[in-house]
């Protein structure tokens, strides 16, 4: 990895945060002159028109600095990647103008999703850490699951893009964590990527943060989303081998966006609710109902989504113990957040 040096990360990832930062303030002038603003209604957690869509400058960053590890560092890049992220993003950005139906958004993610597949492969097992297992797949198997993975994390990203900086800040933790992992397993292009994707994250958190100046709007949040799901793939390709431990670890870096989308979407079930249909009753919404800042409940996911990242990178770096301890503190922080969703307030 003698393309990973010091002077290389300093100049792409300072490039794409100032690149986001400045960005993002000129994105948001335009919208005030154009009207863009995402108006409030009876399911919306703000209070005030504020500008949408900002998250088209995270995506034009994160894209171009794609294109710039490929052409300038000379990296493997996945086309796949490349050509799915922008029908995802391209398809949201119409939705948040124009409001699209959902069930043609799904054919474009599916379409998405196929492409990178198409590109970089599918899961054909998965590693069970506490248990020294690895669960093969055939085929058929391993292609839906990894299509499912895409999808649906895709989506779910955006469902919890609902208050300030919520999205932003599981997108910098989470690709700070790639990174990382990225450096550990010796892959450039994946860590460039993951690197690339945390700073135009930062870059826009300085905008989006309590109280919000703008929003991403479904086109930064899907992107990001399909961007998460892609990071395991793309590694892999990258390592042109099998690392069964990367879809594992892909859900525990946005674990408590995976676990609030599955709660709820179960609770809706049970209550035979239109699971599609838009509503609020997220846990991190039932806590901004209950009266908490936006502020109060982003740091709380993000104070758990960097601890429960930390304790994964000990676990895959030096198993052992930090195996057992990744795991509890899964557990305790996942009881932690039902909690929080099913208790009542006084």
């Amino acid at each position: 990895m003698n393309v990973v040096s010091a002077t290389n990360s300093i100049v792409l990832f300072g490039a794409a945060f100032v690149a986001s930062a400045v960005g993002v303030k000129l994105f948001t002038v335009w919208s005030l002159r154009k009207g863009l603003f995402d108006v409030p209604n009876d399911r919306s957690s703000h209070t005030t028109p504020t500008p949408r869509g900002g998250g088209l400058v995270i995506v034009l960053v994160c894209l171009l600095g794609y294109l710039a590890i490929g052409f300038g560092l000379g990296l493997p890049l996945s086309w796949g990647y490349i050509l799915g992220a922008i029908l995802v993003a391209g398809v949201s950005w119409i939705d948040d103008l124009y409001s699209l139906p959902f069930w043609s958004r799904l054919a474009v993610h599916l379409t998405a999703a196929g492409i990178l597949i198409w590109d970089v492969g599918f899961w054909s097992e998965l590693f069970l850490p506490l248990f020294s297992a690895t669960i093969s797949f055939g085929t058929i198997i391993g292609f839906l699951f990894t299509a499912a993975w895409i999808v649906w994390l895709l989506n779910a990203y955006n469902f919890m893009d609902g208050i300030d900086g919520i999205a932003a800040t599981q997108a910098l933790i989470g690709s700070i964590a790639w990174a990382v992992l990225a450096w550990m397993l010796h892959l450039p292009a994946a860590f460039f990527l993951s690197g690339v994707v945390a700073a135009a994250s930062a870059g826009f958190l300085i905008h989006n943060w309590q109280p919000a100046k703008i929003f991403m709007g479904d086109v930064g949040s899907a992107f990001l989303g399909f961007t998460l799901a892609a990071m395991p793939l793309i590694a892999r390709s990258e390592s042109r081998t099998d690392i069964p431990i990367l879809p594992v670890v892909a859900v525990l870096f946005v674990w408590f966006f995976v676990f609030d989308t599955v709660f709820t979407l179960t609770r809706r079930l049970l209550a035979r609710r239109r699971v599609w249909e838009a509503h609020r009753e997220h846990i991190y919404q039932k806590l901004i109902i209950e009266g908490r800042q936006h502020s109060t409940v982003t740091l709380l996911y993000g104070l758990a989504a960097t601890l429960l990242c930390v304790l994964v990178l000990f676990a895959v770096d030096l198993s052992g113990s930090y195996q057992w301890l990744a795991f509890l503190s899964l557990f305790v922080l996942t009881v932690f957040v039902t909690y929080l969703g099913i208790r009542k307030k006084r």
